[in-house]
C-alpha cells in the first residue's frame, strides 16, 4: 500500500479519479489518483482525527501558520483551509503526485490560502501554530521520531500538534516518547475505530504532566 512518503510522478489528466467527500461540514468533490494514500477516500484515521476535531470544536487560528503533515490529496488541509480562511496552510508532503492533487483540489474549492510544498520548500523561519497529522507510522520508529522531532520542534510557544495514530501500532508508546523523551506534553484527546488522537505542546516552566 502506498502510503504518504513515497516518491511519485505528477498526476496526469487522465489518471484523475473524483471522490465525493464531506470536509468541515460541507460537501467537496475532489480529485485523487493511484500512488497517493488512501486514494479511493478519507482514510479511517483521518476520518477519526476529524470527527474528533469537529466534535471539540476547539479553536483553529484564523490567521496563524498552519500544517497538514504527509498531506496525500489534502484532505486535512482542505479541511484546515475551510475552517481559517485567513490562516497559511501548508500542506507538506515529498510526493509529488500528492502536492499535485492538493494544489488541483484547493483550486477547484477555492481555496487560495493553501501552500502544498516539499519540506524543504517551507521557510525556515515558519513558526507553526497548529499542526494535523495522520503520521506515516509504516515507516518505521526512527524515521517517525525524525520526522516528528523535525516539525513539532516548529511549533509556536503556544502552538499544538494534533496527531491520529493506531493504537495496535504504537500510540502510547509514541505519547510516552513525545513527553519523557522530547519534553512535550501530550493528551489524549479521543479513542475511537482502534486510533488515538493525541494533542501535542510545549510544556509550560511548572506545568506537571496531565494524563487523560
Amino acid at each position: 500500500m502506498s502510503h504518504y512518503f513515497e516518491p511519485a510522478e505528477p498526476v496526469a489528466p487522465d489518471q484523475l479519479r473524483e471522490v465525493d467527500v464531506t470536509l468541515a461540514g460541507q460537501p467537496a468533490r475532489v480529485a485523487t489518483a493511484a500512488g497517493v494514500f488512501s486514494n479511493g477516500r478519507i482514510d479511517l484515521g483521518t476520518a477519526v482525527l476529524l470527527r474528533t476535531e469537529a466534535r471539540l470544536g476547539g479553536p483553529v487560528s484564523a490567521t496563524g501558520q498552519l500544517l497538514d503533515l504527509g498531506c496525500g490529496w489534502g484532505p486535512l488541509a482542505l479541511t484546515l483551509a475551510r475552517l481559517a480562511p485567513a490562516a497559511t496552510v501548508w500542506a507538506v508532503d515529498t510526493n509529488p503526485r500528492a502536492l499535485a492533487l492538493t494544489a488541483l483540489n484547493a483550486e477547484r474549492l477555492g481555496l487560495a490560502n493553501i501552500r502544498p510544498a516539499l519540506p524543504a520548500a517551507v521557510p525556515e523561519d515558519v513558526e507553526l501554530d497548529l499542526i494535523w497529522s495522520n503520521p506515516p507510522i509504516r515507516i518505521g520508529k526512527e524515521a517517525l521520531h525524525q520526522l516528528l522531532a523535525q516539525w513539532l520542534g516548529r511549533l509556536a510557544p503556544a502552538g499544538r500538534a494534533e496527531l491520529v495514530v493506531q493504537k495496535n501500532l504504537g500510540a502510547d508508546s509514541l505519547r510516552r516518547w513525545l513527553d519523557e523523551q522530547m519534553g512535550f506534553e501530550t493528551r489524549k484527546l479521543a479513542s475511537a475505530k482502534g486510533y488515538r488522537v493525541l494533542s501535542v505542546s510545549r510544556k509550560r516552566p511548572g506545568d506537571k504532566a496531565q494524563f487523560a
